[in-house]
């Protein structure tokens, strides 16, 4: 499996460090709250028959938070630049938890450079009814723990992401997921009126034992926009990239695939 390559593009005034390994249709994966991840096995999986490419938003891992970076529309916006300046065409848009809420506000954007759209366990509606963990009244510790079904992979995520070493870029990273998510809470009811407009396939992936946002998010996601699909994976938090690492990128890399070779909408 290819390792990745490394490399750093400044955008609109930001120093931004990319993670890019495989060769095929383009792959662009939007990271969560955490920051940009390790080259996960999913990820080396997926670079298989895709050309992976993670950047890192900006205001995370530590970085500075550029004045023009406010809301989850910006960020968005910044994407559809980022999508021009490496002239992507085709790319299959991969948005994971905070990174889906952002990928689905770009495609209602403008989804030209899109052939297709998978969000992980996105926040970014509102389902009535249905109550998800507030994660800024969570400690540190439950905050990670909440993310995971499986209790041991909860124990090596603990230990990691509460490392004293890495406790900077947490702390800075928590402050970026705050001035994004914090009011209204990790949603945007004006993206959400807007969902019709996403016109690509799109395929919703959930974890069924996700506490954070629950099975019903993901049943509405499919649900407000047109065609989509939800595949629900058992045994499974809210990271199933982490959880079902090889079903995960089964269903990726076989949805995009299919996705392809369909004929576009008008």
């Amino acid at each position: 499996m290819p390792d990745p390559v490394y490399s750093t593009i400044t955008i609109r005034g930001a120093s931004v460090p990319l993670k890019r390994a495989g060769a095929g249709p383009a792959m662009l994966v939007l990271h969560g709250a955490g920051g940009s991840p390790r080259f996960l096995p999913a990820m080396r999986k997926l670079s298989e028959k895709f050309d992976v490419i993670i950047p890192q938003a900006p205001g995370f891992g530590g970085s500075d938070v550029p004045p023009w970076l406010e809301t989850v529309s910006d960020l968005a916006n910044f994407y559809l630049d980022f999508l021009d300046e490496v002239d992507l065409r085709g790319v299959h848009l991969v948005g994971l938890s905070l990174g889906g809420w952002v990928a689905a506000d770009l495609a209602v954007r403008n989804a030209s450079r899109l052939a297709s759209l998978t969000l992980m366990d996105a926040p970014g509606i509102r389902v009535p009814g249905v109550a998800a963990l507030d994660q800024f009244l969570l400690s540190e510790e439950r905050a990670v723990r909440e993310l995971y079904f499986d209790q041991k992979l909860a124990d090596d995520s603990v230990a990691r992401v509460l490392d004293p070493a890495n406790e900077d870029v947490r702390l800075a990273n928590q402050r970026t997921v705050a001035m994004l998510a914090w009011q209204p809470r990790f949603h945007d009811p004006q993206m959400q009126r807007w969902l019709h407009r996403i016109r690509i396939p799109t395929l919703i992936l959930w974890g069924d034992n996700d506490r954070m946002f629950p099975r019903a998010f993901g049943e509405a996601w499919a649900k407000s926009i047109p065609g989509a699909r939800l595949e629900v994976l058992p045994r499974c938090g809210h990271l199933p990239i982490q959880e079902q690492p090889e079903q995960f990128a089964s269903l990726v890399a076989d949805f995009c695939t299919a996705a392809a070779a369909a004929p576009r909408a008008v």
